[in-house]
């Protein structure tokens, strides 16, 4: 599935983990300030570097995955690949057998939903039974002189493939992310806003996507160890301002923001709409809802089930 990557974009680097959460931080242009959104006419109240593979909707900016089980095994095929060139083109090749490292996967507290562990099991949150969880799976926007770029972990995705006109399309997704922001409102606006316009704008500009944000909403977010943490979750509707194969006319993006301390931890959930599957308003804020911190007697430990390339 590794495709090659668009144009001369760099990718992402994994940056250092935050202390407790984990992650990876979201690249900021230097000095950048997000815009506020627009507010509603309401009172505002593992192993080697992964591989990539592009996933573009046609004119829409394109959305790149690490897929480290994938990633690994590319490699492995790689090196044996190049072992067995001198060797006769008529003998047989031995499988490559690759066996993911251990993981830590928590319950889901939601009836029928799945559970998406984050940051070594120490978070979690729950996705509807049509979503597809890929904890391995690092995906997001890269940052360009037009857009801030964002990057998300422990991802989830909703729709794979829903428009045959465009290999690689989907209708939404879910990550968690770290935002280098010390309030959980400043955090949440400014994830928010650097997913909406990385990912709904069109490739070459301009930045034409309208969005028009729901009050905030101040939460309380649960660690593990019981103790609380204060946290904001903010929904906004996007309209977007191009038409092509596979673009959606609006779609809706929510984030929760964690005050950890020095920066944020987010939760970020986004679907295009009008289409069957797409998550509504209500379903996204219940995804958000779920984000929590996993008691150490709730988190196990599992290995995957090998993987046989031939």
């Amino acid at each position: 599935m590794f495709g090659k990557k668009r144009g001369d974009s760099p990718g992402y680097e994994d940056k250092q983990a935050l202390s407790g959460f984990g992650g990876y931080q979201p690249s900021d242009s230097p000095g950048y300030t997000p815009s506020p959104v627009e507010p509603a006419s309401e009172p505002t109240p593992e192993p080697p570097k992964p591989a990539k593979q592009p996933m573009s909707r046609s004119g829409r900016r394109a959305m790149y995955g690490f897929f480290a089980t994938l990633g690994v095994i590319a490699v492995a095929a790689l090196a044996n690949n190049g072992s067995d060139r001198s060797s006769s083109s008529s003998t047989p090749r031995a499988p490559t057998v690759y066996t993911p490292s251990p993981r830590v996967v928590a319950p889901p507290v939601t009836d029928g939903w799945q559970s998406v562990a984050g940051a070594d099991g120490l978070v979690a949150y729950d996705v509807p039974p049509n979503w597809t969880p890929k904890p391995g799976t690092i995906h997001g926007w890269e940052k360009t002189a037009l857009v801030p770029g964002i990057s998300m972990f422990s991802s989830a995705f909703v729709g794979d493939d829903y428009c045959p006109a465009v290999r690689g399309s989907r209708i939404g997704g879910s990550g968690l992310a770290t935002v280098k922001v010390a309030d959980a409102p400043g955090a949440a606006n400014k994830a928010l806003y650097d997913l909406v316009v990385s990912a709904y704008n069109p490739e070459e500009g301009p930045l034409s996507a309208k969005i028009v944000a729901d009050p905030p909403q101040a939460t309380e977010f649960t660690l593990g160890t019981g103790a609380k943490a204060p946290a904001n979750i903010l929904i906004a509707e996007v309209t977007l301002g191009y038409t092509g194969a596979c673009i959606p006319k609006r779609a809706l993006v929510g984030v929760q923001a964690v005050d950890m301390g020095d920066a944020s931890a987010a939760l970020l959930v986004y679907s295009d709409q009008d289409q069957q599957g797409s998550a509504d308003r209500e379903q996204i804020l219940k995804i958000l809802k779920t984000y929590r911190g996993v008691p150490e007697a709730d988190r196990k430990t599992i290995t995957p089930p090998p993987s046989t390339l031939r």
